[in-house]
């Protein structure tokens, strides 16, 4: 009874067209009432907090970040390399697009940024040169995917937070997969354009790559600083996400000198809009954690799983495609926030690695950021591209696949993430 007035009661204000923060408020109430539990000075309390976290401050610099990269240039400079590198082979701009997705997931870890950086940078390029939009576009949301899982990572940074995980961990354990799912890609996407009739540009020289490379290197920079300094130990991540957005509002205005004094007003309230509804959603999903915890949720959900506790990999198996389903329907960051508190109990009690469960699990929630009917960064390539939802969606179905399958050989064969996190992590 009380999973279902949890899940009933959330589902039905989002069924509502209540706003999902809100619909987390309104389900932690309901809960509070079934329970006997109902005061208002603990849901406040539990309000704030939820937002009250060092921590959780990595959100949003990684947003400040990914929105000066952007406008400043660093994002463009990126593409340009790729362009360089290997736009001159058949179907090259689409592993331009891997390429630099894979590389901007490095730089901003949000899949909304990067996938409308490259919608709007790479989306019109491919069509001109004769490829199929929907497919394009379709390869754009599926690259933007990998921003959320290759560090640094919005998604681990909250995960971390709410299951009590080294987040530096999961950053450093996160490298491999993420590269393992552009490899996927890059895969899938040679398979489709085999057949398409495609010229592509000429090669470029070895002078024109090393200019290109020379005028991208300040934006490649980025990344290396902030994982080596992860990996010594230099800096925290949220120190990090601080170095990130310092870094590139000093490469956007002193080096590039793209972003002007006059437009960083723009650029902050965007960020600042951008984390503020992320942040009141963290806040409003601590109040459901806090009674999941106290209704004692974990156990009863452990119940419904106890055939699969004594196998590891089974048990994955069924929590991933438990998450698969949800995240057809929820966004990542509500996801996240309602998942863990519910499962980390369960991973621990059948001795499953904690950062390894946290790499599919963002792993997953990312993909579901592209599974109809939700699929916001779907809804981005659509908007900024200007093509249909319907295209959008029948063009990521191949990528689709290829993720997922990624992510089901990471749950059969688990050293695929445990090994390299072990490496960096020594």
């Amino acid at each position: 009874m009380t999973i279902f007035v949890f899940v009933g009661s959330l589902l039905l204000a989002m069924a509502m067209g209540i706003p999902i923060a809100f619909s987390l408020l309104a389900s932690g109430v309901a809960l509070m009432w079934h329970l006997d539990l109902f005061d208002a000075q603990i849901l406040a309390q539990n309000v704030i907090g939820g937002a009250d976290s060092f921590p959780l401050l990595a959100v949003p610099f990684f947003m400040l970040a990914g929105e000066i990269m952007n406008v400043g240039g660093l994002s463009k400079r990126i593409v340009d390399f790729a362009l360089a590198v290997v736009g001159h082979v058949k179907g090259g701009l689409g592993y331009v697009t891997i390429m630099a997705g894979c590389l901007l997931s490095a730089l901003s870890g949000s899949a909304v940024a990067d996938a409308a950086a490259l919608t709007a940078l790479l989306l019109p390029m491919m069509v001109k040169a004769g490829h199929d939009k929907a497919r394009a576009g379709g390869l754009i949301a599926a690259t933007g995917v990998i921003g959320p899982v290759i560090p640094p990572s919005i998604g681990l940074v909250i995960f971390g937070v709410a299951a009590n995980v080294s987040i530096s961990k999961l950053f450093l354990a996160a490298i491999v997969p993420g590269l393992l799912i552009g490899g996927a890609l890059w895969i899938t996407w040679a398979w489709l354009v085999r057949r398409e009739k495609i010229v592509p540009p000429p090669r470029k020289s070895g002078a024109e790559i090393f200019t290109a490379f020379r005028k991208a290197l300040w934006a490649l920079m980025l990344p290396v600083i902030i994982l080596v300094g992860l990996r010594m130990g230099v800096f925290t991540p949220t120190e990090a996400a601080v170095v990130a957005a310092a870094y590139a509002l000093f490469v956007s205005i002193v080096v590039y000198r793209e972003l002007s004094w006059k437009d960083l007003y723009a650029v902050f309230v965007g960020a600042a809009k951008t984390s503020a509804i992320v942040m009141f959603l963290i806040a409003a999903a601590m109040v459901s954690a806090w009674l999941i915890t106290v209704a004692d949720l974990p156990s009863k959900v452990v119940g419904l799983l106890q055939p699969f506790m004594g196998n590891q990999i089974l048990l994955m198996f069924a929590i991933m495609v438990l998450v698969m389903v949800v995240g057809t329907a929820m966004d990542m960051t509500p996801t996240i926030l309602i998942l863990t508190p519910v499962l980390m109990p369960i991973v621990k009690a059948a001795g499953i690695d904690p950062v390894y469960f946290g790499v599919l699990f963002i792993i997953n929630n990312s993909i579901g950021l592209v599974t109809p009917p939700v699929g916001t960064v779907l809804n981005v390539v659509a908007g900024v591209g200007k093509i249909s939802m319907d295209d959008v969606t029948r063009g990521v179905v191949p990528f689709m696949i290829a993720e997922f399958a990624v992510m089901f050989l990471m749950v059969l064969f688990p050293w695929l993430v445990t090994g390299p996190a072990r490496l960096f992590h020594g």
